[in-house]
């Protein structure tokens, strides 16, 4: 199966340009042992502003900081891809290829107000066992999950910042948000069980159980929940000894999730389903990379998955919001050149209920209605494993009663891949 953490993935995409490569040593007992990551470093300037200079605009489910001259901030930090250390040992006994894969995704930065050694974050976002065969692979164990994992990982920030997702005390401390919350809903790294066909096909189908989440109050969780992911992978154009099934590429990706929860675990227990659907295509010829994906989920949230803050997933009377979002993409590097030039618009919107509309007015509600960002950069491919990224960012945040704040954010940083 296609090495699917964030971490590979960003080694993979960059592997066109930048060709970096990890430490691999053979062990003596026919194992391989691997060792490869990223560190990177971003200086980050964000001025908030409030729609017609209003006092306060600030309201759940918002992602752009409130305005006022506090917010006004900078940062050196870590971009949405956190520095990575990979660990990973494969082998074959038996006729069953085998492996074990550690990833720890430290942040340089601590949050904004703390102070030096302390408070810095250390993710241990990867633990995971796989065996695997002519008939597929079976992944056991915490990796990035299935619903909306393409979403983010041809997302363009993710060699970036995107959107810091704030300034202020207490804010900052782990990666930027990139996309999340402006494009897609974060995937999160979770514990599963997954099978995947054969990654040799251009078809491929992975379907997994998932340690279920809870979904504001509804906080009994029987069964675990399902996520499914269908890709194919079409190469065309000419051929080199680089790219022998094609230079040119096109990818469509769909996916999907369902769980079941429940208030408490009498017989007459309310419960509920949350579902999602996403998908999207990614088209790569001549230098130029378009991009297309959506999503749409029932309790959900629009943020982080089943856990975007302030009960935002449910209504005062249990129901399920729906949330939607977007990502419309390009980059373009000149034939022969180091530079990538890109530039992308997404959107998540989240919807009032019935019980909404009666508890707070018609499309009224003091909770958020749209993120939005508009994202430009550049990169200098400077060596094969560093590149140098500028990019601007600005982020609306609306509200359904009429609040709204914008953010003008500009980043420079450097990105070492191993």
């Amino acid at each position: 199966m296609k090495r699917i953490a964030i971490v590979t993935c960003a080694l993979a995409m960059a592997a066109g340009t930048a060709n970096a490569q990890g430490l691999t040593m053979q062990m003596s007992n026919g194992w391989a042992f691997s060792f490869s990551g990223n560190v990177n470093a971003f200086l980050v300037y964000t001025d908030p502003k409030c729609k017609d200079d209003a006092g306060s605009c600030s309201f759940a489910g918002s992602l752009v900081p409130a305005g006022d001259e506090s917010q006004k901030a900078s940062r050196i930090r870590t971009g949405l891809l956190p520095a990575f250390a990979t660990f990973e040992a494969k082998g074959k006994e038996g006729g069953v290829d085998l492996g074990v894969h550690f990833g720890f995704a430290p942040q340089i930065n601590n949050a904004q107000g703390v102070h030096d050694q302390f408070g810095a974050q250390i993710d241990m976002r990867q633990v995971y066992l796989t065996a695997g065969g002519s008939w597929g692979q079976i992944l056991a164990g915490r990796e990035i999950g299935l619903y909306q994992r393409n979403n983010i990982l041809n997302d363009m920030t993710l060699f970036g910042v995107g959107a810091s997702g704030g300034t202020g005390p207490g804010a900052g401390g782990g990666t930027t948000l990139g996309r999340i919350g402006f494009g897609y809903v974060y995937p999160n790294f979770v514990a599963q069980m997954t099978y995947s066909t054969p990654s040799t096909n251009p078809a491929q189908l992975s379907i997994g159980l998932f340690d279920p989440s809870s979904i504001d109050n509804y906080t009994v969780t029987k069964i675990p929940r399902v996520e499914s992911e269908f890709t194919w992978t079409g190469h065309f154009g000419a051929t080199t000894a680089e790219a022998p099934k094609g230079a040119d590429k096109i990818m469509v990706f769909v996916s999907g999730e369902w769980q079941h929860v429940q208030q408490d675990i009498s017989t007459d227990a309310t419960s509920k389903d949350s579902y999602g659907g996403a998908g999207g295509v990614r088209a790569d010829f001549g230098g130029l990379s378009l991009v297309g994906s959506g999503f749409v989920g029932k309790g959900i949230g629009t943020v982080l998955m089943f856990d975007s803050g302030s009960n935002l997933q449910t209504d005062s009377e249990g129901e399920l919001r729906t949330s939607y979002g977007f990502i419309g993409q390009a980059e373009f590097q000149p034939v022969g050149t180091k530079w990538k030039f890109g530039a992308s618009y997404g959107e998540n919107d989240l919807q009032q209920t019935d019980a909404d509309n009666s508890d707070f007015g018609t499309d009224d509600a003091p909770f958020v209605k749209k993120n939005s960002a508009i994202v430009g950069s550049i990169s200098y491919l400077w060596t094969k494993s560093l590149r140098w990224v500028f990019e601007y960012t600005y982020t609306k945040a609306q509200s359904h009663s009429g609040l709204e704040s914008t953010a003008n954010q500009g980043a420079v940083g450097m990105m070492l891949f191993f």
